[in-house]
């Protein structure tokens, strides 16, 4: 455990007074520094929350954006709703598979690419969209995936 953790862990607990209130801000600071939460990482917030390591493990699996292990510098969630479909979305992330060289839930060797589908981005009128780094880009046509890759995107 890293030795900063426990004071985010107490500036988390005197913002929130419940454990599991502070939870989310908690490993939220925890993976932008590090860059994902490890399973000792997720662990270790249990320890520091007093809070089961079973639910600090369910949180961070049901929420998309936290990762469970090591992402790239860009990572592209590509809509799978029901508009981004109809527009063609399996076909968008089909051509970026094919780019990437990677299936979807991977990271390119390089660690600059990780490609995820997300449930709904909530951006209907942009279908088909992505978001790189969380910013949305749409619509993105699959024959423009290019275009997606080559867009500088901060994090």
């Amino acid at each position: 455990m890293k030795p900063e953790w426990r004071g985010w862990a107490e500036e988390a607990k005197k913002q929130f007074p419940r454990a599991n209130s502070a939870l989310l801000p908690l490993l939220h600071r925890i993976q932008r520094s590090e860059g994902w939460l490890s399973p000792e990482t997720l662990a270790d917030v249990a320890e520091l929350l007093e809070l089961s390591p079973q639910y600090v493990d369910s949180v961070a699996s049901f929420y998309s954006l936290y990762f469970k292990q090591p992402v790239g510098k860009r990572v592209i969630h590509v809509c799978v709703g029901l508009s981004c479909m109809l527009a063609g979305s399996d076909d968008l992330m089909h051509a970026l598979e094919e780019k990437l060289k990677i299936s979807q839930g991977q990271t390119t060797p390089d660690g600059e690419y990780t490609l995820l589908e997300a449930e709904c981005l909530a951006a209907c009128d942009l279908a088909p969209v992505a978001q790189v780094n969380l910013r949305y880009r749409g619509p993105i046509p699959p024959s423009e995936a290019d275009r997606l890759l080559s867009e500088e995107v901060s994090s």
